[in-house]
């Protein structure tokens, strides 16, 4: 008698390393979108954002923004599809992500959320961030805090996205930026290099298997069809 005799044995399957190990590898400079929380003129979320951009760049990856000016509410009526599609469209363009956030009230801005919230858990029977990797980032206008990333993690889990271990959390953000709005030299500017570069670590090592990495039995099981009407369900 089987031990396991819960498992349909057409939709298990052991574990396949050479899967995990593809001999062909893609070329293209790693695709990483950021994020930002604040709308503010001069929003540290969005210089933090910038300096990571530019190390990324120089780490050799691609790197797109997405300015969340006029992105309304979630369920918003009159809402603005073309930049909800925006956003759509990035994150299908994207092979990973940075998240950075001012901490508010002790948690991450609504902008923030409101960002997270419009990305979609399902397109059709495919779910857009599901093994793409995450890195999490916030500014503070007081003493170093790790609110906001804690709950961008979270985030980021249930969204299954591969969310690196390393974070940066900057303190007074407001004085880390010079007059020309450009990071100044400090432990937390090294701690932003050093996430960006594991970041593109984690990319390089995980995006030609991200879909064997995040495949799981329970989905096997379902049909495309089925899995779009749990998640609406979920969702509704």
């Amino acid at each position: 008698m089987s031990d396991t005799p819960n498992i349909i044995d057409q939709h298990f399957s052991n574990i396949e390393p050479d899967r995990l190990m593809p001999v062909e590898h893609r070329t293209h400079a790693p695709r990483i979108l950021l994020l930002y929380g604040s709308l503010r003129a001069r929003s540290f979320s969005r210089l933090m954002t910038e300096e990571a951009a530019r190390v990324l760049q120089r780490l050799g990856a691609e790197t797109r923004t997405f300015n969340p000016s006029g992105l309304p509410l979630v369920d918003e009526p009159g809402a603005n599809p073309d930049k909800v599609q925006e956003l759509h469209d990035l994150v299908n363009w994207s092979e990973g992500m940075v998240w950075c956030s001012p901490e508010r009230h002790g948690a991450m801005t609504g902008v923030m959320k409101t960002q997270i919230d419009w990305i979609p858990l399902s397109i059709g029977a495919v779910r857009p961030t599901q093994g793409k990797t995450l890195a999490v980032m916030q500014v503070n206008g007081g003493s170093q805090s790790f609110n906001a990333v804690n709950q961008l993690r979270i985030l980021g889990r249930w969204m299954r996205l591969i969310t690196i271990p390393n974070q940066a959390s900057t303190a007074k953000a407001f004085l880390e930026f010079d007059d020309q709005d450009r990071m100044k030299p400090s432990a937390f500017y090294d701690r932003m290099v050093d996430v960006m570069e594991e970041l593109v670590k984690f990319t390089l090592l995980t995006r030609d298997s991200a879909g064997y990495l995040v495949e799981r039995y329970s989905e096997r099981k379902e049909s495309g069809a089925a899995l779009i009407n749990r998640v609406n369900q979920k969702r509704a």
